[in-house]
């Protein structure tokens, strides 16, 4: 099972967009795909067309005294389930502190999924806290969507900085532009040439599209309704380069254990 994090510090960036649009593309692929709203907001489970709503909130999973598996919902889309949000998340932080361990209190509460799915998207929260370490935790990659502004590059390289301080090198870092809108100049600059210290993996970038923004009105993955438009070609060209970024990486770390092996 791969765990991908939709992450930024950043709010308003595409975090949500992304976790529903290559959820549903992996889901297409034939994977079994759950994708877990962590955000209290609610987004994904609205696109999805899912009451944010746990009975017994976080509290009845984090204490384990519910399975992840109980509160489970289908989806109107075949291969793919959803884990809905619940307004308590935004106590999580509080919850998982008051935990024997605090920075890896999702990962005992993951477990019981390791035989149901393929992939795990996760819908998180913007922010850099308990919760996020926790997501590091727990997670194969971290899908980081950045906007080529100033701000949203400062908040990229200050995710860059804490992972390396943390020591977090085991959880790929997957960048990539999103919301670009190449009528700005600023945008069109960062996007041809993006800082040396953030060297991107991931070359696709997700235009400004409103044909992203009506998932709202129509509550429903982007390729369900206008599959040949810009956006949803650059989707499923993310979906292919993110997979090809993960399998180079399982083979890395396969070869660095064999050579561990061979050597110890």
């Amino acid at each position: 099972m791969k765990v991908l994090a939709s992450y930024s510090i950043k709010g308003g960036v595409g975090k949500t967009a992304t976790a529903v649009n290559l959820g549903y593309l992996a889901a297409c692929d034939g994977a079994r795909v759950l994708v877990w709203d962590l955000d209290p907001q609610g987004a994904a489970s609205y696109y999805f067309r899912v009451k944010p709503k746990i009975e017994g909130g976080s509290k009845r999973l984090l204490r384990r005294k519910r399975s992840l598996l109980e509160v489970i919902k289908g989806t109107d889309y075949r291969n793919l389930d959803l884990l809905p949000a619940d307004f308590s998340n935004r106590h999580l932080e509080l919850l998982l502190d008051h935990g024997k361990k605090p920075r890896r209190g999702l990962r005992s509460v993951m477990r019981p999924l390791q035989n149901h799915y393929d992939y795990v998207f996760i819908d998180c929260a913007p922010s850099i806290s308990l919760v996020s370490e926790n997501v590091f935790d727990v997670s194969d990659a971290l899908l980081v969507p950045t906007i080529p502004t100033t701000l949203s590059l400062r908040t990229l390289s200050t995710l860059i900085d804490f992972r390396l301080k943390h020591g977090l090198t085991d959880v790929q870092l997957l960048p990539f532009f999103s919301m670009v809108d190449r009528r700005k100049s600023l945008h069109r600059l960062i996007v041809e040439r993006p800082p040396k210290k953030l060297s991107l993996a991931i070359k696709t970038f997700i235009p400004f599209a409103s044909e992203v923004e009506k998932m709202g009105v129509r509550r429903a993955p982007l390729t369900t309704y206008a599959a040949h438009s810009r956006a949803a070609v650059a989707f499923e060209q993310l979906w292919t380069e993110v997979k090809s970024c993960l399998a180079k990486h399982h083979e890395t770390s396969r070869w660095a254990a064999k050579s561990n092996e061979n050597f110890s």
